[in-house]
């Protein structure tokens, strides 16, 4: 089995960052530095069905296929994740530390089964560093202390 960890801290309190990768109109605010995705039907409630939507390419229908196993406001966020619905799913963990400056993310995912799994972790560990280390930031800097986008942000909430 293949797995990927990224770990990144953030100078803003886990709250901010649970508000910017929980919150459906922030998610593809920064998931658009990889091949973004905005989440349907996202609720960060155990037992919900949800799908990340993106742009679709040769081998792949631009849909992820998740369902929430753990939301432990602002702790821990675990879900299923499937590029198609025959696939045995994998499984995203977000764990929130807070730290003496700020936030620890340390996204893990895990369960890549077979060459296919293999090669698909090396290619969304790569999108994801992005997402993390480039995305998630510049959007956390337009976030106030509640988690809403500033007045005069240049980033646009989706519907």
């Amino acid at each position: 089995m293949s797995e990927f960890t990224i770990v990144n801290e953030y100078p803003r309190p886990r709250p901010v960052v649970w508000q910017a990768l929980t919150d459906p109109a922030l998610v593809p605010l920064w998931t658009s530095t990889g091949q973004g995705g905005r989440p349907e039907g996202f609720e960060p409630v155990a037992g919900t069905r949800f799908r990340f939507v993106g742009k679709p390419v040769p081998g792949w229908d631009g849909i992820v296929r998740c369902e929430v196993l753990t939301a432990d406001r602002p702790a821990l966020l675990r879900f299923t994740w499937r590029n198609k619905e025959t696939d045995t799913p994998s499984l995203v963990t977000c764990r929130l530390d807070e730290t003496a400056t700020g936030t620890r993310l340390t996204y893990q995912h895990t369960g890549f089964r077979g060459i296919e799994g293999f090669v698909m972790s090396r290619l969304l560990a790569r999108v994801r560093r992005t997402m993390l280390s480039k995305g998630l930031p510049t959007l956390l800097d337009d976030l106030d202390d509640q988690g809403r986008l500033r007045p005069g942000s240049r980033l646009r909430p989706q519907p």
